[in-house]
């Protein structure tokens, strides 16, 4: 008989085995939006818009796997391995192209999206659910995915999954930079945490890993995101 579900891993992982998570995750949200707009053109609003969400949270999991990579604890570790498989932890920058919209350029101006009390997160998968389920909601009305989502929501959400996709290959020697610079400040100050990101991509520039330019919008590229798309 088959197991009743996947045996799950749980513990700590090296810089390389980092590194092939972000990478694989990164390929799959690829694959996830390339499928959406395919479905796009055949007009399958609902997948489209769920394929775009699924998109959206495989390219999540590369901030998770970066704060496994600098774990300390067990307890930490059975934590960072929860959110790694919760939607609502895996998606919650799928506001930043509106606070970019919105003139946000520093490190602080994007705090909301990870602010313990967000609501964002939550929507996102309602949408999520309400693309690929039928359901009884509110006074007894059930919920039609193709009545729910049209070509508008649908391609929205395309738009805003292509932010996020990236076809740079993370290296061990990244993630072991990572750890150096930002394993120090894990615990300090925001300011510290800000100034130790810009150490972590200077070092990643000297050894030509990265390239030139130390801007904000040169870090959060390299960290997977592309506010300008």
């Amino acid at each position: 008989m088959p197991p009743k579900r996947l045996n799950s891993y749980k513990g700590k992982l090296n810089s390389s085995q980092i590194a092939e998570g972000i990478n694989a995750a990164n390929g799959n949200a690829r694959r996830l939006l390339e499928d959406a707009r395919i479905l796009l053109d055949a007009n399958r609003y609902p997948t489209v818009a769920s394929l775009a969400i699924l998109s959206i949270e495989e390219s999540g999991k590369e901030s998770i796997l970066r704060e496994l990579s600098i774990a300390e604890t067990d307890e930490e570790v059975s934590r960072i391995w929860r959110d790694y498989r919760s939607h609502t932890k895996k998606n919650v920058l799928w506001l930043m192209p509106q606070l970019v919209m919105k003139g946000a350029r520093q490190l602080d101006d994007f705090r909301p999206l990870i602010e313990p009390e967000a609501k964002h997160p939550y929507i996102l998968d309602q949408v999520k659910q309400i693309s690929f389920y039928t359901d009884c909601l509110g006074k007894a009305h059930y919920s039609d995915p193709a009545k729910v989502v049209d070509k508008h929501l649908a391609t929205t959400l395309i738009q805003i999954a292509k932010i996020f996709i990236t076809s740079k290959k993370v290296t061990a020697k990244e993630i072991e930079l990572w750890i150096k610079h930002m394993g120090e400040t894990k615990h300090s100050s925001l300011k510290d945490q800000k100034e130790a990101l810009l150490h972590w991509y200077a070092e990643m520039q000297e050894l030509e890993l990265a390239p030139k330019g130390q801007k904000l919008k040169d870090v959060i590229y390299w960290l997977g995101l592309d506010v300008d798309k």
